[in-house]
């Protein structure tokens, strides 16, 4: 009797021989197929661990540096923004630094360098920091001589800005006497005077005043009367130096022929002017003349050495005014003599 087979066993018996049972996935019964598939893998595995490695476009390139505004246009934006949320300063005079350097002072600082094309001397005698009181001759019809001025001192000291003495008239005109309170400039009066000068400002000053500016043609670079000497005193109080200022090239911007007294008086002026070109011309006779200037800053006149008593002194006073007077006259006649034209220089 035949004995059955035993599955569990690797080997049993067909007709009294021995088989052997194979697995039918095992080593060696791999169709060629697959095998070929094997070899092909490794091959390919082995080619890519040997290859070089090549970025992907772009993959390790720096991300590209934002777009850096241009300063001018940083700087307006950063004025919108602090006009918007009322983000400025305004001093105790009304004075706004950053109205006046966005606004007002680049229009004048054309005028000043393309019109009337201004050259500047004796810039090293402008202090750095400290309280200064600037003295000009005053002339032109039309005050711009002290707006020239003022962008001369901004641009020649790295931003320090002119705190200009006006008359009361400037300020009872309408807009004109805000926008004089808000570019620095403040009343003509002693008090004022000695408090900028004691916070260590530039402060200007143009004794001659209306006398000066409303001057007729004939008597061009001939100062007129300095007055009593108030700015000497303000300086002696705040032992600042003094500063004298010659400008050439601002009588010549309006020459002054006449003057409507009528007119003057209805409209409540010192004068109203007749020119070569106004009111003939209307306003196009109202464009100054583009003469050549030149700002000189003279030596400065030290007042410290005089001590606290010396403004009560009159002689004293009346010197230092003299001097003040002098030294700025002298200039003015040292340059009108080296002067070869009155548009070109």
């Amino acid at each position: 009797m035949t004995r059955p087979h035993d599955f569990g066993s690797e080997a049993g018996t067909v007709g009294g021989a021995e088989a052997r049972v194979i697995p039918l996935h095992g080593p060696g019964r791999e169709k060629p197929e697959a095998l070929a598939a094997e070899r092909d893998l490794r091959e390919q595995e082995a080619a890519r661990a040997g290859a070089p490695v090549v970025a992907f476009p772009g993959a390790d390139q720096p991300a590209p540096a934002p777009e850096v505004l241009p300063d001018a246009v940083r700087s307006a934006l950063t004025f919108i923004r602090d006009r918007l949320t009322g983000d400025y300063t305004v001093d105790e005079f009304g004075f706004d630094a950053e109205l006046t350097d966005a606004l007002f002072l680049p229009p004048l600082r054309a005028l000043y360098k393309k019109w009337f094309r201004v050259d500047t001397h004796g810039v090293e005698n402008l202090p750095s920091d400290g309280g200064a009181l600037l003295v000009s001759n005053h002339s032109g019809t039309i005050p711009l001589d002290s707006l020239m001025t003022a962008v001369a001192v901004h641009d020649e000291t790295g931003g320090r800005h002119l705190r200009g003495l006006g008359a009361d008239l400037v300020f009872q005109v309408p807009l004109v006497g805000s926008f004089a309170r808000k570019s620095g400039q403040t009343l003509a009066c002693h008090a004022d005077a000695e408090r900028l000068l004691r916070k260590g400002e530039l402060v200007g000053v143009w004794p001659e005043g209306f006398k000066g500016i409303g001057k007729p043609f004939a008597s061009r670079y001939k100062l007129q009367r300095f007055g009593r000497g108030g700015f000497v005193s303000a300086a002696l109080r705040a032992g600042v130096p003094i500063i004298p200022v010659s400008i050439i090239g601002a009588e010549e911007i309006y020459p002054k022929l006449g003057d409507i007294k009528v007119l003057a008086r209805m409209l409540g002026l010192p004068y109203f002017p007749v020119t070569p070109f106004f009111p003939a011309l209307g306003l196009l006779g109202a464009v100054p003349l583009p003469t050549k200037w030149s700002i000189e800053f003279g030596e400065p006149i030290a007042t410290d050495s005089f001590g606290p008593d010396a403004v009560d002194d009159p002689m004293l006073v009346f010197q230092l005014t003299d001097q003040v007077r002098e030294s700025i006259q002298q200039t003015l006649y040292r340059r009108l003599s080296q002067r070869k034209s009155v548009f070109r220089g």
